[in-house]
């Protein structure tokens, strides 16, 4: 555990690897500290609108959310489904929580900023990562819906857990077939979330397709 947390560690931050010359200076912590950054602002937006929303549904059953926009696109239909409150409150309270705390990370990091921080952030976007990805199952396969605050809080989950993840890799990884891999990830480190975010586009698309398919 000692090992790890000191890998963790940002104390060597600007420690040379085997990439390209800065890469990892540029990613980590520069880049890393406005990839939080800008995901925590936009997850903190879409979850205080979707709370506000849904407290002024809760409140006014005529109420129309301002997402909802047409049968597929329509946060009110979620909104009024189990899924929307997992733990018993409305999930957009976690995403409060949660995104407050991603970007106090982003205003705090510094090159010394501390293992356990690094650990409980990296468990933190892991269970968001997956509870994420079963409301994504929920919102096109049960419900039928879709939400564009949450669609938002999909994106930007996904974008701060890559690259905690790819940070936290770098540290730990530090030798063989595996550092080599870490390597590759960081040099072409945008692809995946591109390709993450296509995929989940792809299976939009593909489900709603009946509907898509009227438009125009």
């Amino acid at each position: 555990m000692t090992s790890m947390s000191s890998h963790l560690s940002g104390t060597a931050e600007d420690s040379p690897r085997r990439d390209g010359p800065g890469k990892r200076t540029v990613l980590f912590p520069r880049l890393l500290r406005w990839v939080l950054g800008v995901c925590g602002v936009i997850g903190l937006i879409a979850a205080f609108t979707l709370t506000v929303e849904k407290f002024e549904l809760a409140t006014d059953p005529d109420y129309t959310p301002t997402c909802s926009l047409n049968p597929i696109v329509n946060c009110g239909s979620i909104m009024d489904t189990p899924q929307a409150a997992v733990f018993g409150f409305p999930n957009s309270l976690l995403g409060i929580a949660g995104f407050t705390a991603v970007l106090a990370i982003a205003v705090l990091l510094t090159p010394a900023t501390p293992a356990w921080i690094w650990m409980s952030t990296q468990v933190g976007l892991s269970a968001a990562v997956v509870f994420v990805h079963w409301l994504i199952v929920q919102s096109l396969y049960e419900i039928g819906a879709l939400c564009p605050y949450c669609m938002a809080v999909w994106l930007v989950v996904v974008v701060a857990f890559w690259y905690v993840t790819l940070r936290n890799l770098d540290r730990i990884i530090v030798r063989g077939r595996a550092r080599r891999l870490v390597d590759a990830l960081i040099s072409v480190h945008s692809v995946v979330p591109v390709v993450w975010a296509l995929t989940i586009l792809t299976l939009i698309i593909i489900e709603f397709w009946w509907y898509w398919s009227t438009l125009g």
